[in-house]
């Protein structure tokens, strides 16, 4: 047995929904089997916060410990690594060697992740712990000498890697229906966190005409330095759709249509009439509908998340006049990592790091996270000394 200092998240132990007003996530030992003949023994360097780990904690959308069916576990699924110790039937990788996880713990036959080390597959160690154990093959080698730093990378590893696979898929099914002589600069919007703003920038890099929805002033000044239009939040504060109040609420629906129109009378302004070619939409039901309407004909929704909400309503008529694709995606393709990670090293496609906890501040930074406090999008704790 590997015996290692770890966040430890219990099963629910009362009344409390939420680990974090309960006392279910806290730091003490932890211990699990010693790596098999194909895996690793590594150490977490830097861990990204991902919203899957703060879903965890609030148990919401799905209650991780009773779905695995475990007392305890250790969560997290964002990480640069470095190897302990390699199993005896592991070629290439050696001790010392640093790299980033790549989580699809199971794979389809195609390499496309079904469970997710860290958070739904069951007997995974996640990286919120000073030592964990990996499947060999889902060490992705960072480049020798990389020009990026490594809690970048850490953030890379789950955002960007997501934003890679959805961007290229949303803009493939664009380009199936309109060629690119026909609309060489489409109109691409996004609201959502880092996973929206990375695909925002590969699209901007693509030549496209980009935007971001936030509703944060200091995020809206980082979205101008960067040339991604910004578009307040705050000018159409009550666009969260709940189609149960908008029935049965007329003050409700009232205020709704009101913001919506606001929010349509924006995307018009900005598309010159025409609505977005591609709408990145990783918030969920709460914009769904609103994300729709956004769309130009022709146009796609992309999602690759469930932030607020996993059930919404469409009319499907409407879709299909409008030739609307609707593109859901999860995380990436093992076998498409190392292209986005050489893309991003030799173009500079990479996150700004400015928030790091260290490992004492983790169970802080959980609480930031869940109430909204974080003041980046790509919030990093320290695990073990670089």
């Amino acid at each position: 047995m590997i015996e290692t200092e770890a966040w430890v998240l219990y099963e629910r132990s009362g009344a409390a929904q939420s680990a974090l007003d309960s006392g279910d996530f806290r730091l003490e030992k932890f211990s699990f089997p010693a790596p098999a003949s194909d895996e690793l023994l590594v150490e977490p360097l830097f861990g990204s916060w991902e919203g899957n780990m703060t879903h965890s904690l609030q148990r919401r959308p799905i209650d991780i410990c009773s779905q695995r069916r475990e007392r305890r576990v250790v969560i997290g699924n964002g990480s640069v690594l470095r190897v302990l110790r390699a199993g005896a039937d592991v070629r290439g990788i050696h001790e010392g060697a640093v790299g980033i996880l790549y989580g699809g713990h199971v794979q389809d036959e195609f390499g496309y992740t079904v469970l997710v080390q860290g958070y739904d597959a069951p007997g995974t160690v996640g990286v919120l712990a000073k030592r964990t154990k990996i499947a060999a093959r889902n060490f992705l080698p960072l480049p020798l000498e990389s020009q990026h730093r490594l809690e970048q990378w850490a953030a890379f590893s789950v955002r960007y890697l997501t934003a890679w696979s959805n961007y290229r898929v949303a803009l493939g099914a664009y380009r199936l229906q309109i060629d690119e002589h026909q609309d060489p600069a489409p109109f691409v919007l996004g609201w959502g966190g880092g996973s929206t703003l990375a695909a925002l920038e590969l699209a901007q890099r693509a030549g496209s005409r980009t935007a971001m929805v936030t509703g944060s002033p200091q995020r809206l000044a980082e979205l101008d330095r960067s040339g991604i239009g910004g578009i307040d939040r705050r000018a159409f504060a009550d666009i969260e759709f709940d189609e149960s109040r908008y029935h049965g609420d007329p003050g409700y629906r009232e205020a709704y249509r009101a913001s919506e129109q606001a929010f349509l009378a924006t995307v018009r302004d900005w598309t010159g009439g025409r609505g977005a070619a591609i709408v990145f939409d990783y918030i969920g039901a709460p914009v769904f509908r609103a994300s729709v309407k956004a769309l130009a004909r022709q146009g796609v929704l992309a999602t690759a998340g469930w932030l607020l909400g996993m059930q919404m309503t469409m009319n499907r008529a409407i879709e299909c006049i409008g030739r609307h694709i609707h593109v859901h995606s999860h995380y990436i393709r093992h076998s498409d990592s190392p292209a986005a990670m050489h893309y991003a090293e030799r173009e500079g496609w990479m996150p700004q790091v400015s928030e790091i906890y260290s490992w004492e501040e983790i169970g802080r930074l959980a609480r930031d996270a869940a109430a909204g406090r974080l003041r980046s999008y790509f919030p990093v704790y320290c695990v073990n000394p670089v």
